[in-house]
């Protein structure tokens, strides 16, 4: 198995003033209401938007629901003449840096327009084929849909996009750094937090959950890059029956780490999961409640449905 994951769980270590930003508006000034934009993919399978930089643009960032900071290129910023820098700490899945940070104005997705004062600028190569990475400081106080049939991404408050309606799980998540972990949620058994990350292709666990783990043999070796470059040789285990709620899926792979990313998010003890694409695409529609701190899943139209012990399953 190779599968590389890429640009995953990326978390800035700064202070909160400089992770704000001016809040989201239309170009005519006023709150955005619902945006649609439509998704594409890259080689790897990962979500990326068009989004513009000032009057620039546009170009293709990656959607990584795993990712707390929004990252951009540095042969990106360097074109964009974004001169405004300083150092801060990146942490990604393998590695922990010190990185450049760069002053972006009038960030726009869609008709939501804000500036970003500490971007994390990498090396693309590290990134893939997009530009950067747009993470959980542009989607605050949001409910995000990613809406896998019809390929798009639609992002508004949970009224205006029709609130739990047509879902049939509802989890709630607890919030950290500005993450979404879901603990509604076992792996075999165990007892899991789960963070869903569209930043990677497979699903990565922490060491956490390997100790724990009783009769799941390796099989085989998995490599990893991570958005700083950095690389690391993973175990590669196949888990029988992850449990979202009420959804089981069955038969992944996990990749185990012991990730600077998790320990970040005060998860290193605890066993925890990075769900990636891989696994996400299973759903037809995820949405992510940043302001309610709600996990919305809608499953296949042929999930199966039945009844244990007085409650529900899906099977994929």
């Amino acid at each position: 198995m190779a599968w590389l994951a890429r640009a995953s769980a990326a978390l800035v270590a700064v202070s909160a003033a400089a992770l704000g930003q001016a809040p989201a508006t239309t170009e005519g000034g006023a709150e955005a209401d619902i945006e649609v934009i439509e998704l594409m993919t890259d080689a790897n399978q990962r979500l990326t938007v068009p989004v513009t930089i000032g009057n620039a643009g546009p170009y293709d960032f990656m959607i990584d629901t795993g990712a707390q900071a929004t990252v951009v290129s540095r042969e990106l910023a360097d074109e964009l003449n974004l001169d405004e820098r300083m150092m801060s700490t990146l942490i990604g899945m393998a590695s922990q840096r010190e990185v450049e940070t760069a002053y972006v104005r009038d960030f726009a997705l869609g008709m939501r327009m804000f500036d970003i004062s500490n971007a994390p600028l990498v090396d693309q190569a590290n990134i893939g084929s997009a530009n950067g990475v747009l993470g959980l400081d542009s989607l605050q106080d949001q409910r995000v849909l990613l809406d896998f049939d019809a390929k798009t991404i639609e992002v508004a408050d949970a009224a205006t996009l029709g609130g739990n309606r047509g879902f049939e799980i509802v989890v709630r998540a607890r919030e950290r750094h500005g993450q979404l972990i879901i603990t509604q949620a076992s792996l075999d058994g165990i007892d899991v937090a789960v963070i869903l990350g569209t930043g990677s292709e497979g699903s990565i666990a922490n060491l956490a959950l390997e100790r724990r783990l009783r009769g799941n043999t390796k099989t085989a070796e998995a490599q990893m890059t991570d958005i700083n470059g950095a690389e690391e040789q993973t175990s590669v285990r196949i888990v029988r029956d992850l449990r979202i709620g009420r959804a089981r899926i069955s038969t992944i792979p996990l990749a185990f780490m012991d990730s600077p990313s998790f320990d970040a998010l005060g998860l290193d003890n605890e066993p925890a999961i990075l769900l990636g694409m891989s696994e996400l695409r299973l759903f037809r529609r995820v949405a992510i409640d940043f302001k309610d701190n709600r996990v919305l899943l809608d499953l296949p139209r042929d999930a199966g449905w039945s009844e244990s012990a007085g409650s529900g399953r899906f099977d994929f």
